[in-house]
Order: C-alpha cells, then structure tokens, then sequence
C-alpha cells in the first residue's frame, strides 16, 4: 500500500485516528455518570507519528485529569468531552473531505477528463 500513502498522505492515517479518537470520546460521553469511569483520550500528534512509523499507538492513550473531581472518582467533564468531540468531528470531515478530492481528481485523471 505505499502508493496509496503517496496518493493519500497522511490524511488516510489520520482519518483512521480521527475515528478511533471519536470513539474514545463517545465512550468517555456515554459514560459521564457511570461511578468510578476513567475518561480517555487521545494524544493526536504522538499517535500520528507512532502510527506514520507503523507503531502501535496505544502508548499515545491518556488518562484526562480533570478540572473539578468528582466524588464518585468519575473523571469525565461534559464540556470538556462535548470541546474535544465537536473539534475532532471537524478535523475528521476535513481529513475526508481532503480524501474525497484527492479520489475525484485521480477518478477524473483516469477517465481521461
């Protein structure tokens, strides 16, 4: 698949990030009364540069530390959670839109257009 990382760049990478992180997110979201829950996160530009090198990425995992903490040892802080979500969607939809160019351009070049 080196080809394609030469067609892609690092937006295809990315992108795969940009979901794994919404996902962690939406877990740490889903989880905001759940007792004793941890909240997770993502640390993007180390998981990138592990990820780029073909690298697990899970050393780029954090544990957020919250603002305020919580009696029940839950760390997840709503607004915090709902920043971070609102600002990977958009990296995410700019990652694809990014992709979806690239794949126009190159579905016109081989049609001829």
């Amino acid at each position: 698949m080196p080809a394609l990382d030469n067609i892609f760049g690092i937006h295809a990478t990315a992108l795969k990030l940009r979901e794994q992180r919404m996902s962690i997110l939406g877990s740490n979201i889903a989880n905001a009364s759940t007792p004793g829950y941890k909240a997770r996160d993502i640390e993007f530009s180390s998981a990138l540069k592990l990820a780029e090198n073909g690298q697990s990425t899970e050393s780029a995992m954090r544990y957020r530390v919250p603002l305020q903490a919580s009696l029940d040892g839950n760390t997840v802080e709503m607004a915090t959670e709902q920043t971070a979500f609102a600002e990977n969607a958009l990296a995410y939809r700019s990652s694809l839109s990014f992709l979806q160019g690239r794949i126009g351009t190159l579905t016109r070049a081989l049609k001829g257009e």
